[in-house]
């Protein structure tokens, strides 16, 4: 049984997610912290927990959900995982940040790639990777269909969804990626985006206006 714990953090007000299981053995997904306060509190919350860090995901590689990649794979020793289509993003985030003006240490490269359909475990708890382009050209969601919920980057908000009009983004791609991908899934799956408030698929089913 897995426990989400989620922290908002940078100027972009972006949902870092731990997932921690009975063991205390921990997957960190898309590592938003910027300030050195907000660095604080993630390695504080982590050791007073005595949390074991194992793995280090991005659903995508937009600057606001990097920030904190090399703090997470310096001090736990983890490799990043992404899917292989986002690695362009990521290597052009460090240009992008000094575009915001939030200058920021350049991520770690992937230790490896994330494949469509693939299963993370952590313990006896699996996460499935559902490839969702749109947003980004590699962005994944994370499926836990026994706990019935997804990890869902920046596909799907509370009545609304991701923005399009970045480098490699895609209106109708993402459109796609939503029904194909996400509300094929129960209508009582809950999504934990990567910004705002948790929602449900069948919530988004009826109410989203971006999808109907």
């Amino acid at each position: 049984m897995l426990e989400i714990q989620c922290f908002t953090f940078n100027p972009f007000q972006e949902n870092t997610y731990l997932l921690i299981n009975e063991k205390k053995d921990c997957i960190i997904i898309d590592p938003g912290c910027y300030f050195e306060e907000e660095r604080k509190e993630l390695l504080a919350y982590i050791e007073k927990e005595g949390l074991n860090v194992t793995r280090l995901l991005n659903t995508h590689c937009h600057l606001d959900h990097i920030f904190g990649n090399r703090l997470v794979a310096k001090t736990y020793g983890v490799g990043l995982e992404i899917h292989m289509l986002d690695k362009i993003v990521l290597d052009r985030s460090p240009e992008i940040g000094k575009m915001y003006n939030v200058p920021f240490e350049p991520s770690v490269e992937p230790a490896r790639y994330l494949e469509e359909g693939e299963k993370i475990q952590l313990g006896d708890d699996e996460l499935v990777v559902l490839l969702t382009p749109g947003h980004s050209p590699g962005s994944v969601c994370f499926y836990c269909a026994v706990q019935q919920f997804v990890i869902g980057g920046d596909v799907l908000f509370y009545q609304s969804i991701g923005r399009t009009d970045l480098p490699g983004g895609n209106h109708q791609t993402l459109i796609n990626s939503i029904q194909e991908k996400l509300f094929v899934l129960p209508d009582d799956v809950t999504v934990y985006p990567g910004h705002g408030q948790p929602t449900t698929i069948g919530f988004e089913k009826k109410n989203n206006p971006f999808l109907h």
